[in-house]
C-alpha cells in the first residue's frame, strides 16, 4: 500500500462542511429523520432539520438558504444516501462550484466532526426527548442548537463555544490548519460514477 497523504484544511469558517442525517420517532411511533449540517472547523451546527422525508431536492434547497446568508463552503463531505447522490444535488454542487465529497461505504468515522455531533444529539436531545409531533420537533431542535452553538464551550475549540471560535476566526482571518482532534483527517472518495469534477480525498495512515 501506498504512502498516503493527510488531508489538511484552512482554519476558517466554510472550508468544509458535513452533512448527515439522524432519525427518530414521535410517540405514535411514525418515523422522522433530521438533517445535520456543521461546519467542521468551527463546529457550528448550521442547520438541523427534521421532517418525515426529506428529498435530494431539499437538501439543496437547505444548502443555498445557508450559503445565500453565509457563503459557500469549498467543499462538502457526506454519505452515499441518495438524497446525497441524487441529480439533484450533483446539479447543485457543480452550479455552485463546490467539491462534494463521499464517505467510503461502512465508514461514518471517515465524516467524524458530524459523527460525534449527531452522538451529541442522540444522547442529549433525542435519547431525552418526546416529540408528539413535526412542529414541537422542529421548536425543541431549533432551541438546542441555538444553546449549542452559543452556549457549549468546546475543548477542541480552546473552550471556545463554536459561535464564539467562528466569530475568532473571522476577527484575525486565521489561515493556519486544523488543530487535532476526534476525526484528525477525515477521509472522503470519489462521487458516484460518472461525476468526473469531483476528485478522492486521501486518507491519513
Amino acid at each position: 500500500m501506498g504512502t498516503r497523504t493527510p488531508i489538511l484544511i484552512e482554519a476558517r469558517a466554510n472550508a468544509r462542511w458535513s452533512l448527515d442525517f439522524v432519525h427518530d420517532q414521535f410517540a405514535q411511533g411514525r418515523r422522522f429523520g433530521i438533517l445535520n449540517i456543521v461546519d467542521d472547523v468551527t463546529r457550528e451546527c448550521l442547520a438541523a432539520i427534521p421532517d418525515t422525508s426529506i428529498s435530494g431536492r431539499r437538501v439543496a434547497r437547505e444548502l443555498s438558504v445557508i450559503v445565500g446568508s453565509r457563503g459557500k463552503p469549498d467543499m462538502i463531505v457526506s454519505g452515499h444516501g441518495t438524497e446525497f447522490t441524487s441529480n439533484a444535488i450533483l446539479g447543485w454542487a457543480e452550479q455552485h462550484g463546490i467539491a462534494w465529497h463521499y464517505i467510503a461505504p461502512g465508514k461514518p468515522m471517515q465524516n467524524g466532526y458530524i459523527e460525534s455531533f449527531n452522538g451529541r444529539m442522540r444522547d442529549e436531545l433525542l435519547n431525552e426527548s418526546l416529540f408528539l409531533d413535526l412542529n414541537q420537533a422542529r421548536d425543541i431542535i431549533r432551541a438546542w442548537v441555538a444553546d449549542y452553538n452559543t452556549s457549549r464551550p468546546h475543548s477542541s475549540l480552546g473552550y471556545r463555544t463554536p459561535a464564539a471560535y467562528a466569530d475568532q476566526l473571522t476577527a484575525t482571518v486565521h489561515r493556519a490548519p486544523l488543530p487535532d482532534g476526534s476525526a484528525r483527517w477525515p477521509v472522503a472518495h470519489a462521487a458516484p460514477k460518472g461525476v468526473s469534477k469531483v476528485e478522492a480525498l486521501i486518507a491519513a495512515g
